[in-house]
Formats: C-alpha cells, structure tokens, sequence
C-alpha cells in the first residue's frame, strides 16, 4: 500500500532526531529544567511505554512468521524496528537520568490511571493484547494470522496513543513530549493504514 513508504519517512525522521537528543534528555533538554524524579511523568511514560513496545515488537514479529503477505510482513518489520529502537531509547533515558526501570507503583500510575489495568492474563496496560491472544496468534497461518494481528495491533496502538498524549499533556523534559507527539501521529498514520488492510481481508478493528 501507499501509506507503508511514507510512515517508514517519517518513522525514521522521528528515530533520527530521537537519537540526536538522547543526551539532551539526560539534563533535561538542555532547557534548564532538571532530571525527572522517579514518581514523575516522565520516568512513569519511559517506563510504562518501553513495556507496551515490547509486546508490539514481539507480535510483530510472530506474525511475520506467520504469514508470507508482503504488506504485512513489512508493516510487522517496520513496526517492529520502530518500536524496539524507541523503547532502547526510553530506557536508555532512565539510565541517564539514574533512574529505576521498574516502579512499585502500578502501570498508569503517572496518569492517575493506576487502578485501571487490572493485569488480568497479561493485559498490563489499556490496548495490550492478553497472554491468551499472544498464543492464539502464534497458532494461525496465513489470513487469519494478518486479521488478528492488525486487530491486536491496532487495539494496541490506541492504547499507545492514549499514553503518548498523556505526556505530551503531562511531561516536562520537552524532547520526550516530542518524541511523545511523534509517536501519536505515527501510530495514528498506521491505523488509518491497518484498517484499510483489515477491509481488504473483509474484516474490520474490534470494538
């Protein structure tokens, strides 16, 4: 599809400049503003988000093993790689900022969230596939892998773009509320695209 090239742009445009204010990030852009606190909006978003793009990394690439379609295999890779080189950035934030990876707190918790996700079957945040989806993609071949992967993924997606637009409302350090915004307007693009995919295989985003 024509979309695919233009997300794969812009996707790397955001990765480009992420990379380059890597170390910015680390004294808060350079703006003055000082390192996140652990309880911070910051530090909650790096976390919580490096968990989510984990799952999405690792569904896309169950799902490129599970069918030979060319447009998903490569939408499957481009999300993939997008989404591990940004999560090897939010926890490489926290590193700098001498940060914990992991917080006592519940998931959301920097949003006021953190009493929605119950974590029932894997589902730790809003959007995030359960244990039990996870297998059951990793058993189907060909359409029905492609179906229930742009399902999953796009479920997954809203749940991203709901966290990103919480940073960008929430968090200080300027350069993660770009990177915040950039992934929204990515993850929107590549909705726009899934649901064009799932039509095309007569099926449509779940409720």
């Amino acid at each position: 599809m024509r979309h695919i090239g233009w997300i794969a742009g812009a996707t790397a445009t955001v990765l480009v400049a992420a990379g380059a204010i890597t170390y910015a990030v680390a004294d808060g852009g350079g703006s003055g503003t000082r390192t996140p606190a652990a309880d911070s909006a910051d530090a909650g978003f790096a976390r919580d988000m490096a968990v989510h793009h984990q799952q999405a990394v690792e569904m896309s690439y169950i799902v490129r093993d599970r069918t030979k379609d060319v447009e998903v295999r490569r939408l499957a890779y481009d999300i993939a790689q997008t989404q591990a080189n940004q999560r090897g950035m939010l926890l490489g934030w926290l590193d700098l900022w001498e940060l914990p990876k992991v917080s006592p707190d519940p998931p959301m918790t920097w949003m006021g969230m953190g009493d929605m996700a119950s974590g029932k079957d894997g589902s730790l945040m809003p959007g995030m596939a359960t244990n039990t989806e996870m297998k059951r993609l990793g058993t189907l071949d060909g359409k029905q892998a492609e179906v229930l992967y742009l399902q999953l993924m796009t479920d997954h997606h809203k749940g991203g773009i709901h966290m990103a637009e919480g940073c960008v409302a929430k968090c200080a350090v300027g350069v993660e509320k770009r990177l915040a915004q950039g992934m929204v307007d990515a993850q929107q693009s590549e909705i726009t695209l899934m649901a064009d995919m799932l039509k095309a295989r007569d099926a449509k985003a779940r409720d």
